[in-house]
């Protein structure tokens, strides 16, 4: 019999949903359910139910998630980086090949055309002439899983590539020269894509003063965050000719009918396998951290996962600040009945920390650890 509920908000790969296990029933009704697993659908005016443990957003994204409330109320959050990479990645390559050959005007055009076709795109071609991506220089600003995989494919296509990184994924393969300066970086690129999140540091990036440094005709690629640029500074460098186009899948009203601008809706992810892929290593770790207590890929605490050992129970604490989860522990069961604790590295105000204990430990004080800073105890 089924001993936790998972409950989907918009549609959700069946291929991903297929691998819960007999463990997991599917509930309409979200205030039952254990974990949630989400694609797009906003979560921020929503009450969350106490049975409600986390939350798997099925891509990498989670600016539809209200991650800090989440984390004060105990809801682990996860995301599915690189899950859909190859996805964005070969739209990333189709768009640095149609802005190069101009083949969107192109098609818009001979899309108008009646009569004579053939002869009037024998006169009209020469007007969508476009340029190679052989030879070029790509200049790619965040080289995780999937700026690593547009890298490799560029190369494979003959392009030089350089970027500029805080963090270089494994999947990099192809040469690549690196600069600590985006702005030295961008100087000497024919095409400059973006691959970073959204943070503070790099909100705007993409603006006037780093445009300025860029070559004349360059082309920019954003298929990441849209407030990475500042669009009346790319609109203006286009109107310049500065700038020869801006390719993003990223369409708002400000982008629409825009000369030199080409603008898909939002396509990255949207392909049977991205879709399969995002749901099943979402749903994993739902399992992994309801069953376990593990935590990989969260946005809101740290990673922290423990290999089982016989004789043990699991017990997992959630906490805001300075907690001694230790002494915590120590106190409520005493040190001999405490195997061992591994406490996440947060990047923020939000910790995590799983323990094993012995199974002759009292569950009951466990469950009733209280202090200033807990939010959450799980005994599994």
């Amino acid at each position: 019999m089924a001993k936790y509920s998972i409950g989907t908000l918009n549609n959700i790969s069946k291929v991903g949903l297929d691998r819960l296990t007999d463990q997991y029933a599917l509930t309409e009704d979200i205030n039952e359910a254990n974990g949630i697993v989400v694609r797009s659908y906003k979560m921020h005016e929503m009450d969350f139910s106490d049975n409600l443990l986390a939350i798997g957003r099925a891509g990498a994204g989670v600016n539809n998630i209200p991650l800090d409330r989440c984390a004060d109320e105990g809801i682990v959050v996860f995301n599915t980086p690189g899950a859909n990479s190859n996805a964005v990645k070969e739209l990333v390559i189709a768009g640095l090949i149609m802005g190069s050959r101009n083949m969107y005007e192109g098609i818009s055009w001979a899309n108008t055309l009646e009569g004579d076709v053939s002869g009037q795109v024998e006169k009209g071609k020469k007007q969508f002439a476009g340029t190679e991506i052989e030879g070029k220089t790509l200049g790619i600003i965040g080289l995780g899983a999937i700026g690593a995989k547009v890298a490799n494919a560029a190369h494979a296509l003959g392009m030089n590539i350089v970027g500029n990184s805080v963090v270089v994924h494994p999947f990099l393969t192809a040469p690549c020269k690196m600069y600590d300066d985006v702005a030295e970086m961008v100087k000497v690129c024919d095409y400059v894509s973006i691959h970073v999140p959204s943070l503070p540091a790099t909100k705007g990036m993409i603006n006037k003063d780093l445009i300025a440094n860029m070559k004349d005709g360059a082309i920019v690629l954003n298929y990441a965050r849209p407030d990475l640029v500042v669009e009346e500074d790319i609109i203006a460098a286009l109107e310049s000719g500065k700038l020869r186009k801006y390719m993003t899948d990223l369409a708002d009203e400000n982008l629409i009918n825009k000369p030199g601008i080409v603008s898909t809706p939002h396509l990255g992810a949207s392909t049977k396998e991205a879709e399969d892929n995002c749901a099943s290593m979402a749903v994993d770790e739902l399992m992994d951290y309801i069953e376990n207590g593990n935590i990989r890929n969260s946005v809101n605490f740290p990673p922290v996962s423990l290999d089982a050992e016989a004789g043990t129970t699991r017990v997992g604490i959630l906490y805001k600040g300075e907690v001694d989860v230790t002494a915590l522990l120590n106190e409520a069961v005493g040190a001999d009945k405490v195997v061992k604790v591994e406490i996440g590295k947060s990047r923020t105000e939000y910790g995590y920390a799983l323990a094993l204990v012995k199974e002759d430990a009292c569950k009951d004080c466990l469950a009733g650890i209280k202090a200033d800073g807990v939010i959450k105890v799980r005994v599994l």
